[in-house]
């Protein structure tokens, strides 16, 4: 189980849930090991069409990100994420990481 990161993300990569997160396990839009650093500077425009994404594997549940997000993107659980139609963002967040999501 993870934090899920949905589609309201895309395009706006605020990062405030990078400053936040102890365990760094918050990546992308590019790099997924990255810690989100490619994204600090990214003109509006770049930020377009991408988003951050949980590292599963890395993720301790700790919530310190979820007040943090400014468009309320970061979801508890897979299982939250898929009860708001977020199936999609799921295997977005596994995928960036080369993981496949097993679903319940």
């Amino acid at each position: 189980m993870s934090f899920i990161i949905t589609s309201r993300c895309i395009g706006c990569i605020d990062g405030a849930c990078l400053k936040v997160c102890p365990m760094d396990c918050i990546h992308g839009p590019i790099n997924p090991k990255g810690m989100g650093k490619e994204s600090i500077g990214m003109s509006d425009s770049e930020k377009q069409g991408k988003q951050l994404y949980i590292d599963p594997t890395e993720c301790i549940l700790c919530s310190a990100c979820v007040p943090e997000c400014p468009v309320d993107a970061i979801v508890t659980s897979e299982k939250v994420a898929k009860s708001i139609g977020e199936l999609d963002s799921v295997h977005k967040n596994y995928e960036f990481f080369g993981l496949k999501y097993l679903e319940e």
